[in-house]
């Protein structure tokens, strides 16, 4: 759903003093607030002094040139490492604090839930903490004694509603802040990840509520290091890094770039002259592992293969094997397979040659994987060829509302009938 601009972000600078306390003159404080609310920058500050690179002296810029806009109905994941300025993004957009430079209209009730436990008292019960929490996100007391069976209903901690909330675990406090926060019907939800401390049924919960609240015609801004997360709930993604935006866009192609820039891969492995793996008869000239998707991502649901590419100097026969390792990140083994076993046994031709195994897709699940090769001759271990290739597998949307990491090596798209 699309409608009217709701959120306009233009050339936003947010700038941070380190180590300095309390050094600012009040009326240095009243100059910058004053530009700010013209709509000027900051009169302490040259911001040019931060082009390139995010530390200047004693100054430190989280956010540097941010612009993009959202209309009514938009879902936007917002997307990074850590200190990318995402965090910093969202609490200027909650009015928290005010940008350096730049200016941010925002048209519509807002409501935010950026950090576990953020306006509880530790001291005062879960239902007195309702109230509060409340009030401070704009809710009259009447809207609260209307909605509050709903908010205790659906933060799944009625059991507990009348302990002081320094005795919540901080899923329990997560669990209550959404609650508050969902029901409090904004125009514009702002999300930090605070999902994760969540367990499968209240993720569940809480993406069947903001998709609600979308449905609804709001717009919801999301930050969150699950890719699975954002490709399945948000319609727009943006991509910051070191305080700029790197790129912003389609949900896919903004998370598919991400993604591959930052996996720990190695999808190549070529060896030169006699530095290769073997001997004097046959040597491995390269090893890769490839999709067939034109963006080179490797989703779960897609075939990959695996090439090895072998230089045949003096094997006349038919006695090699080759025998792959599928081994996790965390080193178990996802499976085993064997050249021989698949194809049976063949002569050998002298020179160059390509070996190709397949994996079907719907088979592995997401993660690292690394694959091991081991090459048999005459029955017996003959060279080896530990971490060959190293890559990550994606999943694409999904169907439910699940966001956590599915458990196992293997993923396998199984048969269900009801």
């Amino acid at each position: 759903m699309s409608g009217r601009r709701v959120i306009e972000v233009e050339d936003v600078h947010k700038r941070y003093e380190l180590g300095v306390i309390g050094a600012s003159q009040l009326s240095d404080e009243l100059k910058a607030l004053w530009a700010s609310l013209r709509g000027r920058p900051d009169p302490r500050m040259d911001v040019e002094a931060a082009a390139h690179g995010q530390r200047a002296g004693n100054s430190f810029w989280s956010l540097r040139g941010v612009t993009f806009a959202l209309d009514q109905g938009d879902i936007l994941g917002v997307i990074g490492r850590n200190g990318a300025g995402k965090s910093t993004l969202l609490k200027l957009l909650s009015r928290i604090s005010l940008p350096t430079k730049g200016r941010i209209a925002m048209r519509g009730k807002v409501s935010s839930l950026l950090e576990v436990g953020t306006g509880f008292h530790p001291e005062l019960t879960g239902m007195e903490n309702i109230y509060l929490n409340g009030a401070i996100l704009g809710m009259r007391r009447a809207e609260i004694d209307r909605k509050r069976e709903e908010i205790i209903a659906f933060s799944g901690i009625e059991h507990h509603i009348h302990t002081p909330i320094k005795r919540y675990s901080s899923g329990m406090k997560v669990r209550l802040g959404f609650a508050v926060a969902a029901h409090l019907e904004p125009e514009i939800l702002i999300v930090d990840e605070v999902l994760a401390v969540g367990d499968a049924e209240f993720q569940r919960k809480c993406l069947g509520s903001m998709r609600s609240v979308a449905d609804q015609g709001r717009t919801i801004l999301f930050v969150s290091h699950s890719m699975n997360a954002v490709q399945g709930l948000c319609t727009k993604a943006l991509w910051l890094e070191k305080g700029k935006v790197r790129m912003q866009g389609g949900t896919d192609e903004v998370v598919s770039a991400y993604v591959m820039e930052h996996a720990a891969q190695v999808l190549e492995r070529s060896w030169p002259g006699q530095d290769a793996p073997g001997d004097e008869l046959l040597r491995v000239r390269s090893v890769s592992v490839r999709t067939l998707r034109e963006d080179g991502l490797m989703r779960i649901s897609d075939p990959i293969r695996v090439e090895i590419e072998v230089e045949n100097a003096g094997v006349t026969d038919n006695d090699i094997g080759i025998r792959l390792s599928m081994r996790t990140g965390t080193d178990a083994v996802a499976f085993i397979s064997d050249l021989s076993e698949t194809v049976g046994e063949r002569v050998w031709p002298l020179g160059r040659s390509k070996v190709v195994c397949t994996i079907p897709g719907g088979l592995l699940n997401a993660g690292t994987y690394r694959i091991n090769l081991m090459f048999i001759r005459k029955s017996k271990h003959w060279f080896r060829i530990p971490e060959a290739v190293i890559f990550e597998t994606q999943e694409g949307p999904r169907q439910g509302t699940w966001i956590g990491e599915w458990g196992g090596a293997v993923r396998p798209t199984v048969e269900w009938s009801r």
